[in-house]
């Protein structure tokens, strides 16, 4: 599992030949975090943006080597005061669960899958991911009323793994639409020989309600800072 949760990481960034973080592993890149720390029952994943000095690499390691392993992990590191210390001044700090399916996804009715030829299903409520739609396959939306009221889509893919984005209209959401589309996405996914995974913020209570409806198990807990 800890192999997977690797290549998890090498899903959602693109690193130099040192294995520092470089980008966002997206087509139009982004800023990678300068501290990246992913816990698991197995073991710490940690990654460091490139352009960090050797010497605040090494007090950072030394910190994490003091995380003390956990089953399920904490919402929060045991050591997060120190990291931000170390990192000071911080301008962003993000957190949450990372999940993964563990049995089938089940079919979800009303979904379909998009592509150029129907991607004006977006059009009404999506415009901001028609664009993106090439990129981000396999790309899934529930259709209501010939228009689309809930998408899932592979924001960050690999051979191995593929993870999430997923986005419900405002007057649609609480219906069951996210789950359904999470569920058709994985589906598609996993016909790939790929793994779907699912990840969200401690602050997203309906996200982290969707997994808990489709029975996710938590892979590990994300700790970002840039």
């Amino acid at each position: 599992m800890l192999t997977l949760l690797e290549n998890r990481v090498e899903t959602l960034f693109r690193g130099d030949g040192r294995g520092r973080l470089v980008e966002i592993n997206q087509c139009s890149g982004g800023l990678a975090p300068r501290f990246f720390l992913m816990r698991t029952a197995e073991g710490a994943i940690t990654r460091f943006r490139h352009d960090l000095p050797d010497d605040l690499v090494r007090s950072l390691e030394t910190i994490r080597r003091a995380e003390l392993a956990a089953d399920p992990p904490s919402l929060r590191p045991a050591y997060e005061r120190e990291y931000l210390e170390a990192l000071a001044p911080v301008e962003r700090v993000w957190a949450g669960p990372a999940f993964v399916f563990a049995h089938d996804p089940s079919a979800s009715a009303g979904v379909v899958a998009i592509d150029e030829a129907n991607v004006g299903l977006l059009a009404e409520g999506f415009p901001d991911w028609l664009a993106d739609v090439p990129h981000r396959q396999p790309f899934v939306a529930r259709i209501e009323a010939g228009r689309a009221v809930a998408i899932c889509a592979s924001v960050r893919i690999s051979r191995a793994v593929h993870c999430a984005g997923v986005e419900t209209l405002p007057a649609c959401r609480g219906r069951g639409h996210a789950s359904a589309v999470v569920s058709a996405w994985a589906r598609a996914v996993r016909s790939l020989g790929a793994t779907p995974f699912y990840s969200t913020s401690w602050d997203n209570l309906a996200s982290q309600g969707v997994a808990r409806r489709l029975g996710l198990a938590l892979a590990g807990v994300d700790f970002h800072l840039t």
